[in-house]
């Protein structure tokens, strides 16, 4: 009876050890997606051999990977803005989207803000799921955390955006907000979150290259789920303590972090990108009809033609971002003669996408433009210009949305130079920029407000003569052409149907030297 008590004390003793040692276990998943656009069909990006994305797809590979253990499924912004499906409900069909894929939580991106705040403000208060956005001073619909339990895990989803919003929509979308530093704003929130969660991860709208200094200066980040410079994060990155994620861009990917978690502390991770392809792949239904619903609205709006082209017009985002394309060209040079102005200057961000060789319908179009911006031209010196190029090749390596696309002028530059010291000669006409000479410049209002930075061409028109903005036109004495009536993309609509057939090519406006 003895022996038997010992061997009973020694087993109890056992199981005792081993709960101490492995404590209270728990698995849990987190489903990401970032910068999907609106991007709800399949395409076929160019240079591609087949389709990819469609969010009828990643839905129903969400709800698999949701079946298999408990899981949130979570946006890093940019959700509302971009592809014609969207844009034409104002950001409506997305949210709908997300209510009926059960989104636990979303960031806002910048883009979120293109619509202006009315709009923004009704989209939050359609969402069924906490839209976040701890750094931003003046909405009062937004917070700044939620805290969700998940298989016995609290945790804590902080939202962060970038403080670039003011630069990267039109100013008039943000009037009256503050956006402050995402890394002193987490900084702030850290100690509260630690004591009322036992999980802090930060959704992140603000580039994977700030996101591992977020995790470098930060400390006590568990996870970031990341979104606004669109990188392909493979397998999870792991900064200090932090692990760093991003599902790449327009719906191609479902981001999938597993976490095993001992006593509220993380023992095992890991990570992948599920790459969306519909040929291999079925469909969810109820998304499907959401789809289907709105397309069937934008169809009947944009799938009229507009003309054709002999060459593919290259608008992919590596290449508008860093060097002359035959798109960039087309577009500047139709914004030069709408506007009758000596040059053109267009920000390679605002080109989204490429038109394949053959016939363009009025969609392709507002697929390819799809903001809401309008032709400004305006009288700037040569020395004006030139630091407006200096601007727009100053973050190339980081392929920043700024990069000059142009008509009427010619500039050779180094990118391996020192920033603000990069353009080396600039010729307009055929001849030398004179600093001291007046030019007619056309640009869009975005840039024409200061957008993506362009202080020098916001300070030209704000220190005009009368300068006012009426009736959402700018005006002033430097503003010698302005239509607020008619959006960029309808006037390229109208030149194609003029032409009826393009073919811009390459013709050595930018000349990378070295």
């Amino acid at each position: 009876m003895k022996r038997r008590s010992i061997v009973l004390s020694c087993i109890l003793l056992f199981l005792f050890s081993l709960s101490a040692a492995y404590g209270d276990q728990s698995e849990i998943r987190i489903l990401h997606v970032n910068d999907f656009h609106g991007f709800a069909e399949p395409y076929q990006p160019l240079g591609s051999d087949g389709r990819v994305g469609g969010i009828g797809y990643l839905a129903a590979r969400a709800d698999e990977l949701r079946k298999e253990k408990p899981s949130l499924l979570l946006s890093a912004g940019d959700m509302i803005q971009g592809n014609n499906w969207a844009n034409l409900s104002q950001g409506e069909s997305v949210i709908e989207l997300m209510n009926g894929m059960g989104f636990d939580a979303m960031v806002l991106g910048n883009h979120e803000f293109d619509f202006g705040q009315e709009v923004l403000k009704k989209r939050i208060s359609e969402a069924r799921f906490p839209v976040l956005g701890a750094n931003i001073e003046g909405p009062d619909i937004l917070q700044p955390y939620v805290i969700n339990e998940v298989n016995g895990v609290r945790v804590a989803l902080l939202g962060v955006v970038t403080e670039d919003v003011p630069v990267s929509t039109h100013p008039k979308n943000v009037t009256g907000l503050r956006f402050l530093s995402p890394i002193d704003t987490v900084e702030k929130y850290m100690m509260e979150l630690r004591k009322k969660s036992d999980l802090i991860v930060v959704l992140s709208h603000i580039g994977h290259p700030v996101d591992r200094m977020l995790a470098e200066r930060v400390k006590g980040i568990d996870v970031i789920v990341g979104g606004h410079s669109h990188t392909k994060v493979e397998r999870p990155v792991k900064v200090g303590d932090t692990i760093i994620v991003q599902a790449w861009e327009y719906g191609k990917a479902l981001g999938v972090l597993d976490l095993t978690l001992r006593n509220g502390k993380i023992i095992e991770s890991e990570g992948h990108l599920e790459e969306i392809k519909p040929e291999a792949g079925k469909e969810d239904g109820k998304v499907s009809f959401i789809i289907e619903k709105y397309q069937q609205r934008m169809e009947a709006v944009l799938n009229q033609p507009a003309g054709s082209t002999d060459v593919d017009l290259d608008g992919e985002r590596a290449n508008v971002r860093k060097r002359e394309t035959n798109f960039g060209n087309l577009i500047s040079d139709i914004m030069r003669k709408a506007s009758k102005a000596d040059i053109a200057i267009m920000n390679g961000g605002g080109i989204r996408l490429s038109i394949k060789k053959g016939e363009i319908k009025v969609k392709d179009v507002y697929t390819a433009l799809p903001f809401d911006n309008y032709i400004v031209a305006m009288k700037l010196t040569g020395r004006q210009i030139r630091e407006a190029l200096e601007h727009g090749v100053s973050a190339v390596e980081d392929r920043e949305g700024r990069f000059p696309q142009v008509s009427g002028l010619s500039f050779k530059y180094s990118p391996s130079d020192q920033r603000g010291s990069r353009i080396k000669e600039v010729s307009i006409a055929g001849q030398p920029i004179d600093p001291d000479q007046a030019y007619i410049v056309a640009t869009n209002d975005f840039l024409a407000a200061g957008g993506d930075g362009y202080s020098a061409f916001g300070e030209a028109i704000r220190s005009s003569k009368d300068y006012a903005v009426i009736g959402g036109m700018l005006k002033g004495e430097k503003v010698v052409y302005s239509d607020s009536g008619k959006w960029l993309r309808d006037v390229v609509v109208e030149y194609l149907k003029e032409m009826k057939r393009v073919a811009p090519m390459v013709e050595g406006r930018i000349i990378e030297i070295y």
